[in-house]
């Protein structure tokens, strides 16, 4: 697997809803109750109390989202003792939860640093151009049905899963959607472990072509030991609708500049 740092692919704009995104992400991880001792390591039992209430409460749910009625009992976020030990004590839930609203608050939570860090490197280094393409107000909603339609399109595949669906990746997989299909030949460095990391300047085609064909490979539970943990499939239909939906776009998107210098390694220096 490839990790991308930069493309080679200048915007005309700033691209302020992508640096909103990308800030709201890190803010909503931060603030989120219980997650901070989860990530140092040192989680207390009532920490992780806090955490499982909070996302059964904002993230999305496939058995909520097919079905639309909440589950009769809910973590609450209080520690308890029962006939194991000490556990997360469970009762009615003493809120309303809309489920398609919970889509859209998933889209900001994230689990570990690991799952944010990665996601927003993503949004980072594709989503300015898009944006740029797009328009502001444009890409915001296209950002938020690419999400939607990730997180439905994995509900379809586990209708009675009820457990919590959280991160961007299904809305960045949108975005990456769109990339690939407007920019195939903007050149992207990444940088490949073998022994040390290599960089490598590629076209975007195969770099984002590489990451859809291992999403899609995941997705049907192969290469992998334990594939439930991470919504694969959420990514390849993130993917498939930002394709979708930038295709009225690609006629009239300028080409990407052809960058000079060698495809591999540091930039070379002219001699004055």
């Amino acid at each position: 697997m490839v990790i991308p740092v930069h493309d080679v692919n200048p915007a005309r704009s700033t691209p302020w809803v992508t640096y909103a995104l990308i800030a709201a992400n890190f803010l909503v991880f931060v603030l989120t109750p219980g997650l901070a001792g989860s990530v140092a390591g040192d989680a207390s039992l009532a920490q992780a109390c806090r955490l499982e209430a909070f996302l059964d409460q904002y993230a999305a749910v496939p058995q909520e989202l097919l079905h639309h009625r909440m589950p009769r009992l809910v973590p609450t976020g209080d520690v308890g003792v029962g006939p194991q030990g000490p556990g997360c004590v469970i009762g009615p839930p003493d809120y309303d939860k809309s489920p398609e609203l919970s889509v859209l608050t998933a889209m900001f939570l994230h689990g570990s640093w690991l799952h944010l860090l990665g996601n927003m490197l993503f949004l980072w280094i594709f989503g300015n151009n898009v944006e740029d393409r797009m328009g502001h107000l444009r890409y915001l909603i296209f950002y938020g049905i690419c999400g939607y339609a990730s997180a439905y399109g994995f509900a379809l595949t586990d209708s009675t899963s009820t457990t919590p669906l959280i991160g961007a990746s299904g809305a960045i997989a949108g975005v990456l959607g769109a990339y690939l299909l407007l920019y195939p030949k903007a050149r992207v460095w990444v940088l490949v472990p073998f022994l040390i990391f290599l960089p490598l300047r590629l076209p975007a085609w195969i770099v984002l072509g590489l990451w859809f064909v291992l999403q899609a490979f995941y997705s049907a539970g192969q290469g992998v030991s334990a594939a439930g943990t991470v919504a694969y499939v959420a990514h390849v239909v993130g993917f498939a609708a930002g394709m979708l939906l930038a295709w009225p776009l690609k006629p009239g998107t300028p080409p990407p500049p052809e960058p000079r210098g060698p495809l591999f390694g540091r930039q070379a220096r002219r001699a004055p």
